[in-house]
């Protein structure tokens, strides 16, 4: 830590700790909840307001999360008020919300708090105020690759969440669920965060550094893990995909096996399925961003813009070039 850095908020403490939530529309309800509710829960098992908290937005109207409901906030961002963590919450539309104004309140928020980070897209707002310069970061599986080239002073890492001092960032909502844990558990105990674990039937499997996935396979690890071996290899070279007889072959299986185990597991053949997911990761890029054609079909895989199309009308009943537009 360096000197001019004010003590971790990640350790033993039982004083109470001031949290803003900062929240912007088009974020997701389960980045809200994932953030909010383990502090909620640890305050309700130990009978005392430990995690002091409120949620605001910029304007002090209440932003509406991606599934269309309204989050209720008590007022307008102050970023001269006194608060110990300010954790910034953001999705789609971030780029709309960097402005001059905020950024400097944020700047100017991290000068006094002890904590500052970003929730899934809140973490560019977060780097656009200059606050990641010199630290370890991560943010969203989708964004990895164009946050690490808007911030090349930063080291990007591919992790579920990354404390760096007073600077923290997390991938998305569950990795956010698994941050809020550990700051339980750094400052009131082990005990303290397995009951607020158990609220929510929570089994944390994962540490802060493991590998976002593209695909969440929950407990499919558990049922087959040549099918997730499988997916997981599929997921690593969406942009040079391996045959599936390699695939196979790495898994330790056989082609006809790896199929078998596909349509038994997933009721789809290993090709559709990693053209789906080739075609999933396509539609992202088309959709959120303003990549050109060609080469998110390179980052995909295809073997020409004329080629990705194709395979993306079909998909998706629309050229590509349509649903941007539209």
């Amino acid at each position: 830590m360096a000197k001019t850095e004010r003590p971790s908020i990640f350790l033993a403490e039982r004083a109470p700790l001031k949290v803003t939530f900062l929240v912007f529309s088009g974020a997701s309800i389960m980045c809200v909840a994932s953030a909010l509710d383990p502090l909620r829960a640890a305050n309700r098992i130990t009978g005392e307001t430990l995690f002091d908290y409120r949620l605001v937005s910029v304007t002090g109207d209440a932003p509406v999360t991606t599934c269309g409901l309204p989050v209720a906030v008590s007022g307008r961002f102050d970023s001269a008020e006194a608060v110990d963590m300010l954790v910034v919450i953001a999705g789609f539309g971030t780029q709309n919300y960097a402005t001059s104004a905020l950024l400097a309140g944020l700047r100017r928020a991290a000068r006094t708090a002890r904590a500052i980070g970003g929730v899934e897209a809140g973490t560019w707002l977060v780097g656009r105020a200059g606050l990641l310069e010199g630290r370890n970061a991560t943010t969203h599986w989708e964004d990895m690759e164009d946050f690490t080239a808007a911030f090349p002073d930063t080291d990007v890492r591919p992790d579920r969440y990354v404390i760096d001092g007073p600077v923290f960032t997390s991938g998305g909502a569950s990795p956010t669920f698994d941050l809020m844990l550990h700051l339980v558990r750094s400052r009131l105990g082990m005990a303290v965060a397995l009951d607020v674990a158990s609220v929510f039937i929570y089994d944390q499997a994962r540490a802060a550094t493991d590998a976002q996935p593209l695909v969440s396979l929950g407990r499919l690890d558990g049922y087959d893990p040549r099918l997730a071996q499988a997916i997981r290899l599929m997921e690593a070279h969406v942009d040079q995909p391996l045959t599936i007889a390699a695939i196979a072959k790495r898994a330790g299986v056989t082609a006809r096996t790896l199929e078998s185990i596909f349509r038994t597991s997933i009721d789809e053949t290993p090709g559709a399925y990693y053209l789906r997911l080739r075609l999933g990761a396509a539609r992202r890029l088309v959709v959120d961003t303003r990549i050109a054609m060609a080469d998110i079909a390179e980052r995909t895989g295809f073997s020409s813009a004329a080629a990705f199309s194709r395979a993306f009308s079909k998909a998706f009943g629309e050229a590509p070039t349509k649903v941007r537009g539209g």
